[in-house]
């Protein structure tokens, strides 16, 4: 679980609650059909953007920041290390065994396809097209939070349109000028809160976590290619270190000196 995502929402609507309750009544925020405008106009714009399937995702994606489960690729460093050892004191036959136990389905797939012996050009063009693939739904699914959330804003001032055409159109009464102002301006602040508190910020966390994740799958490539190839498990290794930054490739060389 990510919890620097439940804890920046919590946080950013958090401070919102409290701004309005120190300057009146969180009441006077809610106003139903200013949100059937912001909400329902944000997902029927979104279905009209997006195929359905596409669209039915959107839960799902949004899930994805907050249930993001990745190797650390110094586990990565380690695990490849070990097949690399192993492949090289018994052969490549050995690691069968261990592709079956591998609990990450696209090292388990690269594991069983260079035991089985296939061809070196063949096996990183299937691995590649995986990552590609993954890329390519990653890449959708953050679209789909960024189109979020540039419709918010504009039904917000849609919203805030159609509030202030109904107020000018009652202009004989006075008194309820300020009563229909404040209720046309809040769509404009369902939207920028929606817009600004959940979909560009969950958009933004989920490109980082897409390109964590594609970095991870590169370097199981690269190992398993220099694994497939013959090279020693330092070569292995330090191929694999060179994925790393700086700052992770000290604290993986020091969690080794202190192993």
């Amino acid at each position: 679980m990510d919890l620097a995502t439940i804890i920046g929402l919590v946080a950013a609507f958090g401070l919102i609650v409290w701004s309005i309750l120190l300057g009146g009544s969180l009441s006077g925020f809610i106003d139903m059909p200013s949100v059937a405008v912001v909400i329902g106009g944000t997902m029927g714009a979104l279905l009209i953007n997006f195929p359905l399937k596409k669209f039915l995702a959107l839960g799902k994606v949004m899930g994805k920041t907050f249930m993001f489960a990745l190797d650390e690729p110094s586990l990565v460093i380690d695990k490849m290390v070990k097949y690399a050892e192993r492949a090289r004191r018994e052969g490549m036959l050995a690691l069968e065994e261990d592709s079956e136990n591998e609990t990450d389905p696209f090292l388990r797939k690269g594991l069983r396809l260079a035991v089985d012996g296939t061809d070196p050009q063949l096996l990183e063009k299937i691995l590649d097209t995986d990552v590609e693939q993954i890329e390519s739904r990653h890449s959708d699914g953050a679209k789909l939070l960024g189109m979020g959330g540039t419709f918010a804003p504009a039904y917000g001032m849609i919203g805030t349109l159609i509030g202030l055409v109904n107020m000018l159109s009652s202009l004989e009464d006075p008194t309820q000028i300020g009563a229909g102002m404040a209720t046309a301006l809040i769509t404009t602040f369902y939207g920028a809160v929606l817009a600004n508190a959940i979909f560009i910020p969950l958009q933004g966390k989920l490109e980082i976590r897409s390109a964590e994740e594609l970095v991870i799958k590169a370097m199981i490539i690269e190992g398993i290619m220099a694994i497939q190839s013959g090279d020693s498990p330092r070569i292995v290794e330090e191929k694999l270190k060179s994925f790393l930054s700086p700052t992770e490739r000290a604290a993986v060389e020091s969690e080794e000196k202190a192993a």
